[in-house]
């Protein structure tokens, strides 16, 4: 497969010292009648499989791998508010904290989001500079729910925020994020929500609003403020919705609001827990259509930004799944010619007839309501 284009991996191994613990799923609760508890889904295997799987896997000729390193507090203070990052540090040095529901930041913790931060910001900078033009930062914790202000959703830092406040500051004019995964990136929206410099596009379930720490619902009215509205894009989709849905749901929405759009710089936002196995998710995405999300967005890139998109890595909690559907994701992203793994699971069928009409209402509702989008065809 001659001629397809470098990935570039950035990585940091003491990302792994993050420790989620044990219990009733995310909750961290031991009910005192269970005799099995299990990890946390946001934990250190699901990583270790994505890093091995992209190592001996048979995208492995085509990966580059780059160090990691740990963001600056300067850094931070693009995205978060100084207040925010002293909580953090100070949880930190009393030991740990449960900053909200299923979200602990213990001994570790900060160590590893900090490098998350920083090899995040070490892979788009590696783009700015010239130096390639597909990198993907393989980080944890995640970060597209945590907000300006406070943590949520297993995140404290907003990986991929900061990354795209890295490329406007660095001088680009506009930047389009769309997020594949299950739960709306509801940080990285309000982070971004007055301006019209970004596009935030989240493809998610209709999960709505979870409580105190997450209170945007994801919906489609939740169109930003200011001068950024209109630019951002929710789009949540029926629960179990699967390949073709998404698909429908790029053509009929994604590519032309960032056609409309016109960035110069492309970031996507990856969770495999999308997925048909996900613990954490109710949609139906199988391996292949990861691939064909990832190619869509990858022809974007091509056609608007010369080529240069970024990948950051958010959830995905089927530890064996996970890391095949991350692997399908990167090859759609190189536009590989044909599937280098197979599926090991196969999939539900799908019936996306339901899909389909909320999508078209979705897509007549931002042409009536979003200004830049109202001759989307």
């Amino acid at each position: 497969m001659a001629g397809a284009e470098e990935l570039h991996v950035f990585w940091e191994e003491g990302m792994l010292k993050h420790e989620t613990g044990r219990g009733v799923f995310d909750t961290g609760s031991d009910p005192g009648f269970l005799d099995v508890l299990e990890n946390h889904p946001e934990n250190a295997d699901r990583v270790r499989n994505m890093v091995s799987i992209l190592k001996r896997g048979p995208i492995a000729p085509f990966v580059s791998w780059h160090q990691g390193r740990p963001a600056s507090v300067s850094e931070l203070l693009s995205f978060h508010s100084s207040e925010y990052i002293k909580e953090l540090e100070e949880a930190d040095r009393a030991g740990g904290k449960m900053m909200c529901c299923g979200t602990f930041l213990n001994p570790g913790s900060w160590n590893a989001a900090l490098l998350a931060a920083g090899t995040t910001l070490s892979a788009m900078k590696y783009i700015l500079d010239g130096h390639g033009k597909i990198a993907y930062a393989l980080v944890r914790p995640p970060g597209h729910h945590a907000q300006p202000t406070q943590a949520d959703g297993y995140c404290f830092l907003n990986n991929a925020g900061l990354a795209v406040q890295l490329a406007l500051d660095e001088g680009f004019r506009k930047v389009a994020v769309i997020d594949i995964d299950v739960h709306y990136g509801n940080g990285t929206a309000e982070g971004f929500y007055r301006s019209n410099k970004v596009l935030t596009i989240s493809l998610h379930m209709n999960h709505g609003s979870w409580g105190p720490s997450h209170p945007q619902s994801g919906t489609h009215d939740e169109l930003g403020e200011g001068d950024g509205f209109g630019y951002n894009t929710n789009i949540p989709l029926p629960n179990g919705s699967g390949d073709r849905a998404y698909m429908y749901a790029m053509q009929e929405l994604v590519v032309p609001a960032v056609q409309k759009f016109g960035p110069d710089m492309i970031v996507l936002v990856v969770g495999q827990d999308s997925s048909a196995f996900d613990p954490n998710g109710r949609q139906c995405l199988t391996m292949d259509g990861y691939r064909q999300v990832a190619c869509i967005v990858r022809g974007l890139a091509d056609t608007h930004c010369k080529g240069k998109l970024l990948v950051v890595q958010e959830g995905g909690y089927h530890i064996t799944y996970a890391a095949y559907c991350l692997h399908a994701t990167l090859e759609g992203a190189l536009n590989l010619p044909s599937p280098l793994l197979s599926d090991p699971i196969a999939y539900y069928p799908e019936d996306e007839g339901f899909a389909v009409k909320v999508i078209d209402a979705m897509k007549e509702y931002y042409k009536s309501n979003a200004p830049f989008l109202k001759e989307i065809n």
